[in-house]
């Protein structure tokens, strides 16, 4: 199950995405916003982020106007590590090397087919522990 968010800047491609999680036979639950009206990404990425915390969810995919603000709401959540990407390499990485919970695209960055991609190889790359963990646990013990 992944957990999808967005405040209204990110409503349009999360909407999109949510079609291509629906192609792809991927279950998905959508945290809001579910309208345009002007809100705030912190409120939709923590609700996206609990699930995930809360073993609702397995990752989580978060959208703003250039994911970069929902990605450090989504940071400020113990346990979660958000990446935001704006291409296919990075959201690879982010998985393989840093086991990043979250990914964050940015509505007004990228346009549909590229965040496919990037979904695409987010979801379908598994960590691969070894050196990394230890950088993982590193990560994770600065949180407070």
């Amino acid at each position: 199950m992944i957990a999808v968010a967005s405040d209204h800047a990110g409503y349009d491609l999360k909407k999109e995405i949510m079609k291509h999680l629906d192609e792809k036979g991927i279950q998905y639950k959508d945290y809001g916003t579910y309208e345009k009206q002007s809100c705030d990404y912190p409120d939709f990425a923590k609700l996206a982020c609990d699930a995930v915390n809360e073993k609702k969810a397995d990752k989580a995919l978060l959208f703003c106007g250039t994911g970069m603000g929902i990605s450090m709401a989504a940071n400020k959540i113990k346990g979660i590590r958000a990446a935001a990407c704006s291409d296919v390499f990075s959201a690879k990485y982010s998985r393989l090397h840093n086991d990043a919970n979250a990914l964050c695209l940015g509505g007004r960055v990228v346009g549909a087919g590229l965040a496919a991609e990037i979904v695409d190889a987010f979801l379908s790359a598994e960590f691969e522990g070894g050196r990394h963990a230890l950088r993982v646990e590193k990560i994770m013990s600065l949180e407070k």
